[in-house]
């Protein structure tokens, strides 16, 4: 059985562990800048807290991204690989996927303009579109 299009997926996961860490070590510099002036109050979550870590928290929200619209992506890997149908083509469009995926990450937490960000996000989503539909007629 060909495991090709399970490589972009295994991907996808350590990219989004690797997101995981950026975030940590992002926000916990940005709550030690905060210092003793204005700490967050017991039990807040991160999200409360996005608000005075600024730049930060735009790794945080990115990891929350990647928690998102890719688990619709793996569930459609698993299937084309299971179905059988995992061709060439599928193949390149799972790892377009990933490389949009990475780039949108990459964007999001050093540049973050809205606009240019979705448009990745839109590219990627063809990308999944692709995908899915042929994850469907492979089992039909």
């Amino acid at each position: 059985m060909d495991t090709t299009i399970l490589a972009p997926a295994a991907v996808l996961v350590a990219w989004s562990l690797f997101m995981l860490a950026w975030l940590a070590f992002a926000r916990f510099g940005a709550a030690a800048k905060l210092g003793s002036k204005d700490p967050p109050a017991p039990g807040l979550r991160g999200q409360d807290i996005d608000p005075m870590l600024g730049e930060a928290a735009w790794k945080s929200h990115n990891y929350t991204h990647l928690m998102e619209q890719p688990t619709i992506f793996y569930a459609t890997v698993f299937i084309l690989h299971i179905a059988g149908a995992a061709s060439p083509l599928m193949v390149k469009f799972a790892w377009a996927y990933v490389a949009l995926r990475i780039i949108h990450s990459v964007y999001q937490a050093l540049v973050n303009k809205v606009m240019v960000r979705f448009s990745i996000f839109a590219l990627s989503t063809v990308c999944l579109l692709v995908l899915a539909v042929n994850a469907v007629m492979a089992t039909l």
